[in-house]
């Protein structure tokens, strides 16, 4: 979790590669700490769901419906966001990443915005200044691995290099309405 969480101190973001049958091929996540896995995004996105039960029971707003609303908004975040990396992506010449590696980083903004939503039930205001610090960490986690992903690609990098950085930023600067909005419990 320090990975997505305290992004700036990390070190390096490749992945380890190692040869099979001729081919190299991505070292799995328990013996690489940049591979991508769905443990934590499911979890997170389990805990995502859980606190908003709680909250709008807290609240005393807590409806079967309201909970499903909440599922339901999550899972389009989570829907949207992979759109949206995986769109970009392909116009940029780099589609060819793993859908479910994508899935796994689009997921990896439920752990944060669990963590603020908790805060929001003992202190309403230090949501607000705990959810920026994790919108702009999902947005640098994101950048950072999709970075990864667009030079491992077949360097369309080098050929539209402005084009990939605007991406990259746009890429960051939809994290702050998305995970609001995720945080946002309606009931």
């Amino acid at each position: 979790m320090h990975i997505a969480f305290i992004v700036f101190l990390k070190g390096h973001w490749t992945r380890i590669t190692e040869p099979v049958g001729g081919r190299l091929s991505y070292k799995p996540p328990i013996q690489d700490i940049n591979a991508p896995d769905l443990y934590i995004p499911l979890m997170a996105f389990g805990t995502y769901i859980v606190i908003a039960g709680y909250a709008l029971g807290v609240l005393g707003r807590f409806t079967p419906e309201a909970l499903t609303l909440q599922f339901t908004r999550g899972l389009v975040g989570w829907f949207l966001q992979v759109v949206l990396i995986k769109g970009l992506l392909y116009s940029l010449g780099s589609g060819e990443a793993p859908l479910l590696d994508i899935v796994a980083y689009a997921g990896y903004g439920f752990a944060g915005t669990s963590l603020a939503m908790l805060a929001r039930i003992f202190w309403s205001y230090l949501y607000y200044f705990i959810m920026p610090w994790f919108c702009l960490c999902t947005g640098v986690f994101l950048v950072k691995t999709m970075k990864r992903v667009l030079l491992g690609g077949p360097r369309s990098y080098e050929r539209h290099p402005s084009r990939n950085h605007y991406f990259l930023l746009f890429l960051a600067v939809v994290q702050f309405p998305m995970l609001f909005w995720l945080g946002n419990i309606s009931g």
